[in-house]
């Protein structure tokens, strides 16, 4: 499948889990990808081994997101990678972790949060946006912690309900190029990086047990969503947040 073929993506965080299902699942029909890491250099350097040995290609550009002058680094990287090519697709996918419940979480740990999850997708679409073709694609990757009440994620939470908000509003803004702007929402996924916390006794069971499909999610489930918002398919769906969790949380269950 080529449906991408001729049009540029970056992925921010691509180094690993979701990021990294994404650049692959791009590249793989047809997008040249730049891989954006934040501090994980070798794991970006293997995404881009790993696509070019299919044939493909692909590009790791660094910038710890949340740091001064972030936004411009990855910026300046992208430029020097598609050497004036246009920007077609943006997925912002970096995020910080939860920090902790109220009354754990320190202040430095929410800025920081708030740095890469809300400021960096923020002014990252404002300075790709004379890069981005007519027609793009923005997506960016939120939470169903938007949606359910978990007091251990409360901070992290906010920052996703602000990038849902964003992506309603830039949707408005940028339709008049064609640009479509989407988000979407994993629930419980299962990656390399995260594989232990699913080791905790009883956890991966009860997560189950709260989704209709009955199983953990992975990365290349969401990945495949994110594929489709980019497509063509998805021409007329913008302004949305497509939950890509499996039915987590949904109600009681039979």
């Amino acid at each position: 499948m080529s449906d991408f073929s001729g049009r540029t993506a970056l992925v921010t965080g691509a180094s690993r889990g979701i990021g990294q299902a994404i650049a692959l699942r791009l590249a793989s029909r047809g997008a040249v990808v730049v891989a954006h890491y934040g501090t994980d250099r070798h794991g970006a350097t293997a995404i881009v081994e790993q696509i070019t040995r299919t044939g493909g290609r692909a590009y790791a550009v660094g910038a710890e997101l949340g740091a001064e002058g972030d936004v411009e680094t990855l910026i300046d990287g992208v430029r020097a990678s598609l050497a004036g090519q246009p920007l077609d697709i943006l997925v912002n996918n970096a995020a910080a972790p939860p920090a902790g419940p109220l009354g754990a979480t320190t202040l430095a740990a929410f800025d920081h949060l708030f740095a890469v999850n809300v400021r960096a997708p923020y002014f990252l679409i404002e300075q790709a946006l004379p890069l981005l073709s007519d027609g793009g694609r923005i997506i960016t990757i939120s939470s169903v912690a938007t949606r359910m009440a978990n007091t251990t994620q409360t901070s992290f939470a906010m920052t996703k309900g602000a990038v849902e908000t964003m992506t309603r509003t830039l949707a408005n803004q940028l339709g008049a190029r064609g640009i479509t702007v989407n988000a979407v929402a994993p629930g419980a996924t299962r990656t390399a990086t995260n594989a232990q916390v699913f080791e905790t006794p009883g956890l991966a069971d009860l997560i189950t047990g709260m989704t209709a499909l009955e199983r953990l999610g992975n990365p290349d489930d969401v990945a495949e969503v994110v594929a489709f918002l980019a497509s063509d398919a998805a021409r007329w769906v913008t302004g949305q947040v497509i939950e890509a969790s499996g039915g987590l949380f949904l109600g009681p269950r039979p």
